[in-house]
């Protein structure tokens, strides 16, 4: 499944050898890989309704 997702680098990942993070979504689906020390070894699979819980918990209460 990995060759059909499209990923996207995090935006805190650099080009020089930084944090590589790298994000692949679906409809249902968030893909998680580190893509600097194995992009082609495993990686998370989190469904949308868990990430957006996820994020939520992150953000500081108003």
């Amino acid at each position: 499944m990995t060759d059909q997702l499209t990923w996207f680098k995090s935006s805190y990942s650099d080009d020089e050898g930084g944090n590589c993070v790298e994000v692949a979504p679906t409809p249902t689906t968030l893909h998680i890989r580190d893509s600097k020390t194995a992009p082609a070894g495993p990686h998370l699979h989190v469904t949308a309704p868990a990430w957006s819980a996820f994020i939520a918990a992150l953000q500081p209460e108003a």
